[in-house]
């Protein structure tokens, strides 16, 4: 059984602009709180395949992720995959699935979250933990809208 959780927000921008932001891994430094460094593991632009290594201070320590682009769809889809086995959380599988939608001059990004894989005593702390994921990525959200509207 997965962990499900969903944030949305509006933004003052292009689908076409809010698309590309998500997927602008080196624009990321200039929003993405708490963010230590990005590290490539590919060359060239993100397609379906490309990984990469993100790395944020969180909680006062250093944590490393693994990201796997999953599936694109320009500019309505986006489909990221962490790995939890291959970084610091060290279990489970975390999918983002971003939806963006837009009406006029605005656009809507719809991120669905799922955490799946874990069991035993991480399966009960995920639960505990996906109010704190979710405000996580709604934190994220609100970072690139600021970034994107200013």
């Amino acid at each position: 059984m997965s962990i499900r959780f969903e944030v949305n927000r509006t933004f003052q921008t292009s689908k076409q602009k809010a698309y590309a932001a998500l997927l602008d891994l080196d624009s990321a430094k200039y929003w993405m709180r708490g963010l230590v460094g990005i590290n490539r593991l590919d060359e060239g632009p993100l397609q379906v395949g490309s990984q990469w290594k993100e790395t944020r201070k969180m909680f006062g320590k250093e944590a490393s992720e693994h990201f796997e682009v999953v599936e694109l769809h320009e500019p309505d889809k986006i489909v990221l995959r962490c790995d939890g086995t291959k970084g610091t959380t060290g279990k489970g599988e975390f999918l983002f699935t971003y939806i963006i939608t837009s009406t006029g001059n605005h656009s809507e990004i719809t991120l669905h979250g799922e955490i799946k894989g874990l069991s035993g005593l991480t399966k009960l702390f995920g639960k505990l933990m996906a109010g704190t994921f979710k405000k996580a990525c709604a934190k994220d959200l609100d970072a690139l809208k600021s970034y994107l509207e200013n």
